[in-house]
């Protein structure tokens, strides 16, 4: 009985492993069917204005709602000019490091560095008559940048993010150098010095930067294996859609002059209170939308708060302009900082302090008499009818007679009562000791005939 034991276990084994084995095919087939099934909500991201700190936000909430909805796929809808590289860098990490799998769906145009973010996606589809590529470092006047290290860089990248999706390093290349020769032979084109490669959906196709020409991210769904009836659009939040509205260039002009020409207003003209509760909330939205938008941090209003309480002190601490100083330049690195571009912050800056200026001036005349200058300057009229004379008054001689006790020719000293008084005569000489009556008082002067 002890040695039939083991056997019957050994047995057991081996029925155990076989059955196992006979349904470990089974089972990779029904994982694998399901994977092909496209099992999980597809989430469509819109990639559809300038790359910036904003997209990147957008982007990154999108990325982890469909993570925590256990989506199959992300689908990126571009169409975008480009924008920041440092921004599309962050992008494509971002893409690169998710567990869903990508597909960019190039719906207009993926040009400079909406480019680099299709390439970082695992598969790119495109709309009829789209466009990938143009990705030519520009700066903000849309100049090609002259510098061959940041060209060479740039170019490096997205080379790079080429080749990891197994396409063709040299286009990519192509679409940043202009001083590269590239052969399209698959296209028929040849890139010359000079030229930029931008290719459109066909071209694309042809070329390897597009696995398929889709005319709907419904369709770009059902290629890849997903039921359209499970497609869950990223749209923004009003929050993101109001700041959008505040970030706009003319809209952060708008709101840096009503803060600007408000607070100064309040501050120089005190009594009004609303342009200071204008100014207050115009910069309140200035902030805010920059720091929705993913631009600024608490920072930048610190320094803003602590700008405008030094240069409220300059108006009744003597500092010698050092405090009024301080303010300024903590004021504007506030509102630069908050900015995402500097250029752009020195720019809306400049705009409107000198409408602000303009405005100050013109309220600061037509209310002159509520000036806060008012209480650092002297009103009062010392004038004759409050008792106040710049000249001693000499009326009261006329008509009384002295003696010179100068020689006048015709100026000189004479007493008069018992007061030395100046005198002069009406041209004449009058010598020493001799008897004088006040004929005419002119203010100060003092007129005298002699007696005989």
């Amino acid at each position: 009985m002890n040695v039939k034991k083991p056997a019957l276990g050994l047995k057991a084994l081996l029925a155990f492993l076989l059955f196992f084995l006979l349904l470990l095919p089974g089972g990779i087939r029904m994982a694998g069917a399901a994977a092909a099934e496209g099992i999980g909500p597809v989430f469509v991201i819109p990639v559809n204005q300038e790359i910036e700190r904003g997209l990147e936000n957008i982007l990154e909430r999108g990325f982890r709602e469909a993570e925590q909805s256990k989506a199959g796929l992300i689908i990126l809808e571009i169409n975008t000019p480009g924008g920041r590289v440092d921004t599309a860098e962050r992008i494509g990490e971002l893409i690169k490091s998710s567990s869903i799998p990508t597909v960019a769906y190039i719906n207009g145009n993926a040009a400079s560095a909406g480019a680099y973010i299709a390439l970082n996606a695992d598969k790119i589809a495109m709309a009829p008559g789209s466009m990938i590529g143009a990705a030519a470092l520009v700066d903000r006047t849309g100049t090609l940048v002259d510098d061959p290290k940041s060209v060479a860089a740039w170019k490096s990248i997205m080379a790079s993010a080429a080749q990891a999706g197994g396409r063709n390093a040299s286009i990519a290349e192509g679409m940043v150098d202009v001083n590269l020769e590239v052969n399209m032979p698959e296209i028929g084109k040849v890139k010359e010095k000079g030229q930029i490669i931008s290719l459109t959906s066909e071209e694309a196709l042809k070329m390897g930067y597009a696995d398929r020409i889709a005319s709907s991210p419904g369709e770009v769904a059902s290629w890849m294996g997903f039921a359209n009836n499970d497609i869950f659009q990223v749209d923004k939040s009003p929050a993101e859609q109001f700041a959008e509205f505040l970030t706009h260039p003319w809209m952060q002009v708008l709101l840096l002059f009503i803060g600007i020409a408000g607070i100064v207003i309040e501050l120089l003209v005190p009594g009004f209170g609303v342009p200071g509760i204008l100014g207050i909330l115009a910069f309140g939205l200035y902030f805010f939308g920059n720091y929705v938008a993913g631009f600024a941090g608490y920072e930048t209003w610190v320094l803003f708060i602590v700008g405008l309480v030094l240069l409220a002190l300059e108006l009744f601490v003597p500092s010698f302009g050092i405090l009024g100083l301080l303010g300024s330049v903590s004021l504007v690195a506030g509102v630069v900082r908050a900015a995402y571009d500097t250029a752009n912050a020195l720019l809306s800056l400049g705009i409107a302090f000198a409408a602000a200026a303009i405005v100050v001036a013109i309220v600061a005349v037509a209310f002159k008499e509520r000036g806060v200058w008012n209480k650092f300057v002297l009103k009062e009229n010392l004038t004759a009818d409050k008792g106040y004379s710049s000249v001693t008054n000499k009326e009261r001689l006329l008509g009384m007679q002295g003696t010179s006790l100068t020689p006048l020719r015709p100026a000189g000293t004479a007493l008069i009562g018992d007061e030395r008084v100046d005198v002069v005569t009406e041209g004449g000489f009058i010598e020493s000791n001799k008897s004088v009556t006040v004929i005419k008082v002119e203010g100060g002067r003092v007129v005298v005939k002699e007696l005989f």
